[in-house]
């Protein structure tokens, strides 16, 4: 389905990011991976990929919350490939803290990296996008995106206004072939939400499986973590052709969640 597509995914080297570079090398396309990691584990990743599908993997190192790296990121992947067909914007970090309390430092790189890098990758792809009249961009956002918890005031924030950017963008590029949608997983056993685990219980005082069972499962009526597999196929369709005419809109995959 994707075979000769270029695409980028932020945050790709672990969890729901690295799941949607997997799907999309095994559709043959040709992969930019950006995100933090140990550099040998994240080349054994590229080789593991390129061999076992038969395509083209790069790997940037670009900070998100830097405009100009994310601006050669994008860069780096046209001169490399010549074409740019698909952004996902999936970096995303969390930190959970009483508001009163919550760090400056923390609230503004959750902004920057949850909000502004989606902004910063549009803005780069899209004369690419345009000039070849056909694109995708995908924008992880979450639940928290339509709805809010405590403690996460940044992170909701950011979330929700993922949701209008994603909007804006696709009545800019409504008139040429491309779409721009986001995606809102509930919770995913990730390593974002096996940190948050701990931290929830520390701002709850309470222990990791009361917030397992109590706080993050709760508000999905299946009592189960969405897979990344689940997320990853999500993905796949809102970047085919079977979904042109899909754009600016939100699709939860929550297990329920937000049907409350």
């Amino acid at each position: 389905m994707f075979s000769g597509k270029v695409v980028i995914i932020t945050g790709s080297t672990s969890g729901i990011g690295l799941e949607i570079a997997r799907m999309f090398a095994a559709q043959q396309a040709n992969l930019c991976l950006n995100g933090f990691g140990d550099p040998a584990t994240i080349q054994h990743e590229i080789t593991s990929l390129e061999s076992t599908f038969s395509c083209k993997v790069i790997y940037h190192p670009a900070d998100m919350t830097q405009p100009n790296q994310i601006a050669q990121m994008i860069k780096t992947v046209f001169d490399t490939f010549g074409r740019i067909d698909i952004l996902v914007n999936n970096a995303g970090i969390q930190h959970v803290s009483p508001i009163e309390d919550f760090p400056v430092d923390k609230y503004e790189a959750i902004i920057k990296i949850n909000l502004s890098s989606a902004f910063y990758g549009i803005r780069e792809v899209m004369p690419f996008m345009k000039a070849q009249k056909w694109g995708r961009i995908i924008n992880m956002a979450s639940a928290h995106g339509l709805v809010a918890s405590p403690f996460k005031s940044a992170y909701v924030a950011a979330k929700h206004g993922v949701l209008g950017l994603t909007k804006a963008v696709a009545l800019e590029a409504a008139e040429f072939g491309i779409t721009c949608n986001a995606v809102c997983p509930g919770y995913v056993l990730t390593p974002l939400v096996e940190g948050q685990i701990a931290s929830t219980a520390k701002a709850r005082g309470i222990s990791e499986d009361s917030v397992i069972r109590d706080v993050l499962l709760a508000h999905q009526p299946t009592k189960q973590f969405v897979k990344v597999q689940e997320v990853a196929e999500m993905v796949r369709y809102l970047s085919s052709d079977a979904a042109a005419s899909v754009t600016g809109s939100s699709f939860s995959i929550d297990g329920g969640w937000t049907a409350h």
